[in-house]
């Protein structure tokens, strides 16, 4: 499969079966998150995973959307601003950071027949409670993660994307 066609077949998974995730797919899939690239390589980046037993309502309740409760497995993906690299007029790249080892982890994931989810729409507060956060690690992204339950729509993206005469600037 080529990166486009690997790419193209990622998407956003909210309904997922009960079968749990196999340990060597969930290893190979923070691996992903691991190895990827940060500015300055700082890596400031902590993966939370929350399976088994662990998955219980304290974790179904940092999202309150009933396909999220389905996953076998949550993955939080945390932001250490006190490791982030920053630039010159302040900029922090924490959050950066983290969007890419966590585009990294979703494409691992449905190049092992998983799927994920984005979900940035949690309860912040809850979650740094649930994960005994300090103030310098921030909860970014949660990832659901298990075997869909659906299968993709390969074509979406000639309907639902902006063609490239859109997005694209040559100068």
């Amino acid at each position: 499969m080529t990166f486009l066609e690997l790419a193209k077949k990622r998407f956003s998974v909210r309904k997922f079966k009960p079968d749990p995730v196999k340990e060597e797919d969930l290893q190979y899939i923070l691996e992903a998150g691991r190895i990827a690239p940060s500015a300055n390589n700082a890596q400031p980046w902590q993966f939370i995973v929350i399976q088994g037993d662990a998955k219980n309502d304290e974790v179904n309740n940092l999202y309150h959307r009933e396909w999220y409760n389905d996953a076998p497995v949550v993955i939080i993906l945390v932001a250490d601003h006190s490791k982030s690299w920053h630039r010159s007029d302040g900029k922090d790249h924490a959050d950066i950071d983290v969007a890419i080892a966590a585009d990294h982890m979703t494409l691992a994931a449905t190049e092992k027949g998983l799927g994920t989810c984005w979900v940035c729409n949690f309860d912040v507060g809850k979650t740094k409670e649930y994960c005994g956060l300090p103030e310098y690690l921030e909860p970014v992204v949660i990832f659901p993660l298990g075997y869909p339950d659906v299968e993709v729509d390969m074509e979406r993206h000639s309907v639902k994307r902006k063609p490239s005469s859109e997005i694209v600037v040559y100068k």
